[in-house]
């Protein structure tokens, strides 16, 4: 019964991945939450370059770092005692360990066969573990999907391979399942991003304590200013 139902499984995410052969050049923020567009986008179309809402670009192909996991699982055992061959009652001992874990990047991909195997144990997703921080990984697939039905705004869910094409443990990928939010919290941290409005005030704000105490010249400071003046000016509206 069991292997029936996980052919069934595999059955349907291929129907699924046939029913949405869909492609998108390109998607930004602004096109998600567009009733206008996203009512006429299908779950699981893939997306070929995605501007985020602070205007970052990511592409199939591009290279990210992982951040800091930003949630904590809790785990609890117990352990009962025992003196020779008989077990005694009231011998048990419970010990709690918690561990640093990332709320929105998971191991495998979204509905891999791991998510297969997991769900019909009645497990919760695996997550990525702090032992990922800092791993540089390639971008090989953006999908957008919806927040329920079609007329709920999308989300897009990144797929993450390793550079060197090991596989993340016994895993042979990370499954980002929200972007934006995974972005918002640094727990994906993109190559080359644009500063933020706050990040270029607080660099502006450091360079001219700098350029008070003379560790810096009034011209090295000015350059900078005509560097983050548009970024902080633009942020403005």
């Amino acid at each position: 019964m069991k292997k029936l139902i996980i052919f069934i499984s595999v059955t349907l995410i291929f129907v699924a991945n046939i029913s949405a052969q869909k492609e998108l050049d390109s998607l930004n923020f602004k096109n998600t939450q567009d009733i206008n567009f996203f009512k006429t986008i299908k779950n699981r179309t893939l997306v070929k370059k995605y501007t985020t809402e602070s205007g970052n670009i990511i592409k199939i192909g591009d290279t990210i770092v992982l951040g800091a996991p930003t949630s904590m699982e809790m785990s609890t055992k117990t352990l009962s005692g025992s003196y020779g061959r008989t077990a005694r009652g009231g011998v048990s001992k419970s010990r709690s360990t918690t561990k640093k874990t990332y709320e929105f990047i998971k191991m495998g991909r979204p509905a891999g066969f791991g998510s297969i195997m997991s769900s019909l144990n009645g497990d919760d997703a695996a997550m990525a573990s702090n032992s990922l921080k800092n791993s540089i990984a390639v971008v090989t697939e953006i999908k957008a999907y919806h927040r329920g039905s079609k007329k709920k705004p999308l989300y897009l869910v990144m797929v993450l391979g390793e550079v060197n094409g090991r596989a993340f443990g016994i895993n042979k990928y990370l499954s980002v399942m929200d972007t934006e939010l995974a972005l918002e919290s640094g727990e994906v941290l993109l190559k080359n991003r644009k500063k933020t409005r706050a990040e270029a005030i607080q660099e502006l704000k450091e360079a001219k304590e700098l350029l008070e105490i003379d560790i810096m010249t009034k011209e090295e400071f000015e350059l900078l200013k005509k560097e983050l003046g548009p970024i902080i000016r633009a942020k403005k509206s």
